[in-house]
This record gives C-alpha cells, sequence and structure tokens, in this order.
C-alpha cells in the first residue's frame, strides 16, 4: 500500500528582522582640552607679576600714590624670589634649566645661519623658527633678570641713599631701567603677537588656560591650584599689612 503525503507547504511565515550583535549606544563626542603645558601657580606669578610692574610704573610719579610704588616694587622683587625657587623645585616646564638650555643655544643657532648663508642657501632655508624661539627665552630671561637692578635702585632712591653720592643718582637709574623693563615688556608682547600670526596660533594661551590646543601628554601632571592660591593669598595679606601699617604715614 502506497502511503500518500502531501507536498503542500504551510503558511509562509514572514521573515524577521536579521539579527545582529548588540551595539552599544554611541558615545557624544567629546573634544579633548589640549595639553596642559602650566600649572595654575605659574599662571598666578605671571599675572601678579605684570600687575606689579604696571601698578608700579603707572604710579611712579605720582607723590600721593609713592606708597603703592614701593609696596608694589616690594611685591615684584618677592615674585621674583619665588620663580627662582620654583624654577628650581617647580615642574619641568617651570624650571629655569629648561629656560637656561634654550639660551645656551644661542652661539649652535648663529653658527647654524651662518653656514646656512655660507652655504648658498636661500632666507628661507635658514632655521628661523629655532631663532624665534631663542629670542622669547632670551626675552624671558631678560625680563627676570632686570628686576634685580631695578628694585634695588628704587629701594636706593627710597631711601636716600644717593645724598650720600650728593646727587640724585639712584633715582635716575631707577627711572632708565624702568623705562628699560617697559621697553621688554612690549617687545616680549609685539614677539608674542607675532607668533600667534605667524604660527597660527595663540602664543598666550599657557598663561591663560594652561593648555595649548593638539594631541600629546600633559607636560605638567597636575594643577597645583592650591599653590596658586596660597601665592594670591600671600601677595594680598601682604598688600593689606602694608596698608595697615604704613598708609597712615605715606598717604597723608
Amino acid at each position: 500500500m502506497t502511503t500518500l503525503t502531501s507536498s503542500q507547504a504551510g503558511p509562509a511565515v514572514p521573515a524577521g528582522p536579521a539579527a545582529t550583535p548588540f551595539a552599544a549606544p554611541a558615545l557624544p563626542l567629546t573634544r579633548r582640552p589640549g595639553r596642559l603645558v602650566t600649572d595654575a601657580p605659574m599662571r598666578m606669578f605671571h599675572w601678579l607679576f605684570a600687575l606689579s610692574f604696571v601698578g608700579a610704573y603707572i604710579s611712579a610719579d605720582s607723590e600721593h600714590w609713592r606708597l603703592v610704588h614701593v609696596v608694589l616694587g616690594y611685591t615684584f622683587a618677592g615674585l621674583l624670589v619665588w620663580r627662582l625657587v620654583y624654577g628650581l623645585v617647580g615642574p619641568r616646564p617651570a624650571r629655569l634649566s629648561v629656560l637656561w638650555r634654550k639660551v645656551s643655544g644661542t652661539r649652535a643657532w648663529l653658527k647654524a645661519m651662518a653656514d646656512a648663508f655660507k652655504s648658498g642657501g636661500s632666507v628661507m632655508s635658514a632655521p628661523w623658527r629655532q631663532g624665534e624661539n631663542l629670542l622669547m627665552a632670551l626675552a624671558l630671561v631678560a625680563l627676570l633678570a632686570m628686576v634685580i637692578p631695578l628694585t634695588l635702585t628704587g629701594y636706593a632712591s627710597f631711601h636716600d641713599w644717593g645724598d650720600v653720592l650728593g646727587g640724585e643718582a639712584f633715582e635716575a637709574l631707577h627711572e632708565f631701567f624702568g623705562d628699560a623693563y617697559l621697553v621688554g615688556v612690549l617687545a616680549h608682547l609685539a614677539l608674542l603677537a607675532w607668533l600667534s600670526l605667524t604660527r597660527r596660533k595663540n602664543q598666550a594661551l599657557p598663561m591663560l588656560t594652561g593648555r595649548i590646543p593638539g594631541p600629546g601628554p600633559d607636560l605638567v601632571k597636575s594643577e597645583r591650584r592650591w599653590l596658586a592660591a596660597l601665592v594670591l593669598a600671600s601677595v594680598v595679606a601682604y598688600w593689606a599689612w602694608e596698608a595697615a601699617n604704613r598708609w597712615g604715614l605715606l598717604g597723608a
């Protein structure tokens, strides 16, 4: 006996969506803030240093604001001492040895420039970028070094040491170094503007945000905001102490 089997297919089952492996939800892209190259204490020093000089220079010719000029001058010198100490114990980008290493390349750069022109090279083949970095380092060293004669002559002038020499020698020297320092500051700002224009990057960012754009590791591992706050508190406390103890004497 032959068994009959039906060849009719059953009802069609609609095909479902193809199985796909589990995919994690896409995370929003976050833009990296950049590389940290200058910590908070160095930025605080920079702006207090600049404020001290600008305030002292503006108040230099006013007898009424003489105490302000003197106190800002002392602040200027004190911040220099802090910078020198931090340049020995601070992070690598703040080290004085790094700054000195840049400056010590002056002779090698001059030789490279001479060789570039001797070999018949063009102006564009000369190591100008290295020279710009060298010039910036020299400007920073000069601005730090000039604080010493500027504040010493100011101290001598304030205490009338010039009377021993029979004149106002220290006062004249103090004015000379003050004007020379202003020229140095303006040259520093002009160089910053030039580098920002030619390199198409804001060269002042490290002293504003502490960071520079671009990939790479942070050169400073910690911001040390507590130390920046301590520097600011120390300067403000000194100003308050001077105002309470000497304003009545010199402000009359």
